[in-house]
């Protein structure tokens, strides 16, 4: 996770970008935000200041205008950015027309190394959810694919089904058929 974010300020840079590493604190079902250093997201500042971010399962995919209450469209959705003082809030319209938190973020500067404690948490404590679930998700160019646990989420042009898994070898048929990914001798379609 937290790789893929460091590759892709490290690409944005290497492009000549002006980026800064915020740290986001997650939130929970209650809208409660969780520990800093919890997420990743980036700052680009162009003529304007941007919200870039990747790793955020079923987030926004094109960057947000740093611009406080715009509700801003993306293909994923609407997404407002609210300046609530020393920290900045991103939050996502929900279906019945609500706002609900996806996470806070402070735009002090930081550090990759800053976020080594959280990522470690992540991937090796028995209460963070990535270590109590497999998960695998990428956007695609209608949507979304998921598979999480035995659940398959498919969403195509705003559309969401969802799939419940009856065996082991289906989600072994789901990662390979829609991610590529095999485990052990199996080999890959062409």
């Amino acid at each position: 996770m937290l790789r893929a974010r460091g590759a892709f300020a490290t690409l944005l840079a290497a492009a000549g970008f002006r980026l800064t590493l915020l740290s986001a604190r997650v939130s929970n079902e209650e809208g409660i935000a969780g520990k800093e250093f919890d997420h990743l997201t980036l700052r680009i500042d162009l003529e304007d200041a941007w919200l870039a971010d990747v790793g955020f399962g079923d987030n926004f995919l094109e960057p947000l205008r740093l611009v406080s209450e715009l509700e801003q469209q993306d293909a994923a959705g609407s997404f407002r950015l609210i300046d609530a003082g020393e920290r900045w809030r991103l939050e996502r319209r929900q279906p019945d027309r609500s706002w609900r938190l996806q996470y806070d973020f402070s735009l002090l500067p930081r550090q990759l190394s800053d976020f080594a404690g959280m990522c470690w948490y992540h991937q090796t404590s028995p209460d963070s959810h990535f270590t109590r679930n497999r998960v695998c998700s990428h956007a695609t160019p209608y949507g979304r694919v998921t598979l999480s646990g035995m659940r398959l989420i498919i969403t195509f042009n705003g559309r969401k089904e969802e799939q419940v898994l009856a065996a082991e070898a289906d989600w072994h048929a789901a990662l390979r058929d829609h991610f590529g990914i095999v485990f052990g001798q199996e080999a890959p379609e062409q």
